[in-house]
């Protein structure tokens, strides 16, 4: 079995707005990190997914700068770096391709927006044959307002959620202890 850590859309953008004060991780690099040495360690495939949104002129518009790693993350030469504008890593990107061409075929994901982007792409990935983690703890998401009743769904319990929806149907569930652990010669 080949594994990828799969780190979704942890840049700029996300940091430089305002409701960057909610998020439920704001350690959120510093978890990353200590997946990607540990995934480096075991000579495991790390893959950089950031979000853009061209032509927006918000803070995922690449003109604006902010199309980047947050402080602390550092690519290496041989890592996989896609952009893109969809809410999973594959539909509008080459990633199935980059995995493919490395035979992976067992992703852990991590990043931003646990019940958006994350959740998204474990979904699709299973779909496309993938086994499939989310490690849950290297997840980040903001309060999420529900227009309807004029309430706000707290970010624990989207993550929660997330988390119930994916196990055992999309994904298995794990932590970062979990994962560094079994990463670990």
């Amino acid at each position: 079995m080949t594994t990828a850590l799969i780190v979704i859309d942890v840049q700029e953008s996300f940091r430089q707005q305002p409701s960057w004060a909610d998020i439920s991780a704001p350690d959120i690099t510093k978890r990353i990190t200590r997946l990607v040495d540990a995934a480096r360690e075991a000579d495991h495939v790390v893959a950089w997914v950031l979000h853009t949104a061209p032509g927006s002129n918000g803070p995922f518009d690449p003109v604006n700068g902010l199309i980047e790693l947050q402080p602390g993350l550092k690519r290496r030469e041989g890592d996989i770096t896609v952009l893109k504008t969809s809410h999973n890593a594959f539909t509008t990107t080459n990633l199935g391709q980059q995995l493919m061409s490395r035979k992976v075929d067992h992703l852990r994901i991590v990043g931003i927006r646990t019940e958006q982007c994350v959740e998204t792409t474990a979904r699709l990935a299973s779909d496309m044959g993938y086994s499939v983690e989310v490690v849950i703890d290297a997840t980040a998401t903001h309060p999420l307002p529900l227009t309807e009743c004029s309430g706000v769904l707290p970010a624990d319990d989207l993550i929660a959620r997330t988390a119930a929806a994916l196990s055992g149907r999309f994904a298995r569930i794990t932590t970062i202890a979990e994962v560094v652990a079994s990463w670990r010669p």
